[in-house]
């Protein structure tokens, strides 16, 4: 019996999901930024939203941050960030012809996909890439091998594959898909091609499937579900399709509890609450305080999982704070035999 089943049925409540928000990928992408406009001083340059969220995004760009779409936009000899979505080789070539100094913030799980590619197109094969067309991790994996990637966005293209041997062909996945219509994706495709290899380990990140997991445990008991995240998304638009695929009457999609609609809560007695992997928790409480003044005072949080994972920052970035915490003893042991010696 999971916790929402366990909760009394009286009166309006919400039930909170756990796991939600920041998983560890973005948690780096997002330090890596505030770390790097303490190290080097404002301005430092971004490729992309480092993460797909508004509130973050703004946040940044007031401490400092300049989101530009190209490498051409940044000043020769600036530094400029990877978003944690990745990038294409070329992206890499591109800053270094322009003497730029480039820190890679792509999340290691979407770095893991990019060593699958590799290896996979090294050896041959043909590489189905599911996934959304025009994505950024999307459009930074296939450019790690284009002549043996292609794109698969949903199940009905699977029938639109073709490959040159059926025997060496091998599926990847974009990390923020929805778990179950990945496998619809798979299982269309092993149809045609009865010997398609899976990757090594999940494509699809453990934050992902963790968010998407809880919500698919309180969606039956929810009359609306509202996921705090960003249109451009992929991982929070998923969780609002899991939400009303499990079973909610309906589910929203929300930046700010500003946006949130009462007509929603019309009738409404249970309220499922959720964030995408990208959104602070901050964000979460003010949409809770919003439910409050509206009768939903009494919140359940469900937990499925406990995420522990962290990523360490960047290596270049750690190896530019160690030697500029390095310098900064030093000069405070000079100050102090200085004076001293003064003294």
């Amino acid at each position: 019996m999971t916790e929402a089943q366990a909760t009394p049925q009286t009166g309006k409540r919400v039930l909170l999901a756990k796991p939600r928000g920041y998983c560890a990928g973005v948690d780096r992408a997002v330090q890596t930024v505030e770390e790097a406009l303490k190290l080097y001083g404002a301005p430092i340059y971004v490729r992309k939203q480092i993460v797909h969220n508004k509130h973050v995004v703004s946040t940044l760009e007031r401490q400092g941050a300049i989101f530009v779409e190209e490498n051409e936009e940044v000043p020769e000899g600036s530094t400029v960030i990877f978003s944690a979505h990745g990038v294409a080789p070329e992206v890499y070539e591109q800053a270094k012809s322009r003497s730029l100094k480039a820190i890679d913030a792509t999340c290691p799980l979407v770095t893991k996909v990019h060593h699958e590619a590799r290896r996979f197109a090294a050896d041959d094969y043909d590489i189905l890439l599911i996934g959304h067309e025009g994505h950024e991790e999307v459009i930074g994996t296939s450019g790690e091998a284009p002549a043996h990637i292609q794109l698969v966005d949903g199940p009905d293209d699977a029938d639109k594959v073709t490959v040159r041997d059926p025997a060496k062909v091998v599926w990847l996945s974009q990390t923020t898909l929805s778990v179950d219509e990945t496998m619809e994706t798979v299982a269309r495709l092993k149809r045609r091609l009865p010997l398609l290899q899976s990757p090594p380990s999940d494509d699809i990140c453990y934050a992902t499937q963790n968010r998407q997991h809880v919500v698919k445990e309180i969606a039956a008991d929810c009359d609306v579900v509202i996921v705090v995240g960003s249109r451009n998304s992929s991982n929070s638009v998923r969780l609002v399709e899991v939400a009303v695929d499990a079973g909610a009457r309906a589910g929203y999609l929300v930046d700010y509890a500003s946006e949130i609609s009462d007509d929603w809560l019309t009738g409404a007695t249970t309220v499922g609450l959720t964030s995408g992997a990208s959104v602070p928790d901050d964000l979460v409480m003010e949409v809770l305080d919003h439910l409050a003044a509206r009768g939903f005072a009494d919140v359940t949080e469900v937990t499925t999982a406990d995420e522990r994972l962290t990523f360490s920052l960047p290596q270049d970035l750690r190896r530019d704070m160690k030697a500029a915490a390095a310098k900064a003893a030093a000069q405070q042991t000079d100050a102090l035999a200085a004076s001293a010696a003064n003294g």
